[in-house]
């Protein structure tokens, strides 16, 4: 039965993920990060019970494209984050309405790929989002999923073998982006060869947006893509959600109208408010902040493999963004172990990773860790994951010492 009890362990609940989540533990999950303290504070603001009923221009009617009254702040907010979305990703026009990385991907590929049209996306063996595989977003919409292939553990794209692909499959849509993610495309390559025969370059960038604002890993509209989108709680800063960029009038002339009633119905007008706190924090602070995220990726990578747990990459420097992973091969060979149980004795000692090898350093760096600090982490990881040592209270006096985020 419901009632007080029930209301009183839920407020039980959330309190103690505050303290678990905020304050005991070093997040290395490569899908979040931490949102500032003003961004939050506009989550909650009055804009979290608000809503509008967008319509399409009506012939001859000027003036708000919404049948709601009482707008004029949450218009003038969402024009706001557009415009610095399109400024920190070097696009003419932008929308922040997506609700997540995978709405925005809708929105990029509903108008603009039809039935029976072909795309070619990094398959999930190969790193990929599972989202594009054949049996999810291309099974619902009649799209026909070839895959891309990539190289090597670390699952580059090489330009010569992704053109040759798209020589092979002639796709409609070329699109970029994976969820293990370590080192920049060659875009402009891919590019011309996708626009000779007519195809559109989508580039995912939902977990290095936050490297790419800061001008750290690449800049895809520039190097040829058509369009960006992506998720904003991975290497950006933000709250969840997703926003889309392109340079492109015609496409998103395609784009914007069909968010409404097709992508989605509505925009959540906090999270839109947080968004744009956190990329304007990013015009100040974006450079300084990716350069430190990649490079205490890059330090913790070689301390680790120095220390005895394999990684991926360390010929090419581990990586060039804000994750590194671990080799689930060598793991196995070497210590027995799975990366999922590396990820479970890790996270009882108050280290968060997933179970799949990936190690991020995203939210580490607005804590103000810095290269400096990796080979600490580093020790700290190796007698909890490998040697099964008891290491949480050196880690939660660590996360402790840390009172405020960096990167405001």
């Amino acid at each position: 039965m419901a009632g007080p009890s029930n209301e009183a362990e839920l407020a039980r609940l959330v309190r103690a993920h505050d303290r678990w989540r905020g304050s005991s533990v070093l997040n290395l999950l490569a899908s979040e990060n931490a949102i500032s303290p003003t961004a939050r504070r506009y989550l909650s603001s009055d804009l979290a019970g608000r809503y509008t009923l967008p319509h399409p221009p009506r012939d001859g009617e000027p003036g708000s494209d919404n049948d709601y009254g009482g707008t004029r702040y949450t218009d003038a907010i969402e024009a706001l984050a557009n415009a610095a979305a399109a400024r920190l990703f070097h696009g003419r026009f932008a929308t922040t309405r997506p609700l997540s990385g995978h709405i925005a991907a809708m929105a990029a590929l509903v108008p603009l790929l039809p039935r029976g049209g072909r795309l070619l996306a990094i398959p999930p063996e190969a790193g990929g989002y599972d989202g594009y595989a054949p049996g999810y977003l291309p099974a619902i919409f009649g799209w026909d999923a070839r895959p891309l292939p990539t190289e090597g553990p670390e699952r580059t794209l090489v330009a010569e073998v992704a053109i040759e692909e798209i020589r092979r499959e002639k796709p409609d849509v070329v699109l970029l982006g994976q969820s293990r993610f370590l080192f920049p495309y060659p875009v402009t390559a891919i590019a011309e060869a996708a626009h000779a025969r007519g195809a559109l370059v989508l580039y995912d960038a939902s977990h290095v947006l936050g490297l790419i604002a800061g001008g750290e890993f690449q800049d895809p509209l520039r190097e040829g893509a058509d369009i960006v989108y992506g998720s904003t709680h991975k290497s950006l800063p933000g709250p969840q959600g997703g926003l889309l960029v392109t340079d492109r009038e015609d496409l998103f002339a395609q784009i914007d109208p069909a968010l409404v009633w097709r992508v989605l119905d509505n925009a959540h007008w906090n999270r839109i408010a947080g968004l744009a706190r956190t990329l304007l924090e990013l015009e100040r602070v974006g450079p300084a902040y990716a350069r430190t995220v990649v490079a205490n990726a890059q330090g913790l990578g070689r301390a680790l493999e120095d220390r005895g747990l394999p990684m991926v990459g360390s010929a090419l420097g581990f990586t060039r963004s804000h994750q590194i992973h671990v080799d689930p091969d060598a793991l196995l060979a070497r210590h027995g172990l799975r990366p999922s149980a590396l990820a479970r004795r890790w996270e009882k000692q108050r280290l968060i990773t997933d179970l799949i090898g990936r190690i991020g350093t995203a939210e580490i760096a607005r804590l103000g860790l810095l290269p400096s600090d990796m080979p600490r982490l580093a020790d700290l990881l190796v007698r909890a994951g490998l040697r099964s040592e008891k290491v949480g209270s050196e880690v939660l006096a660590w996360r402790r010492s840390f009172r405020s985020l960096a990167f405001l």
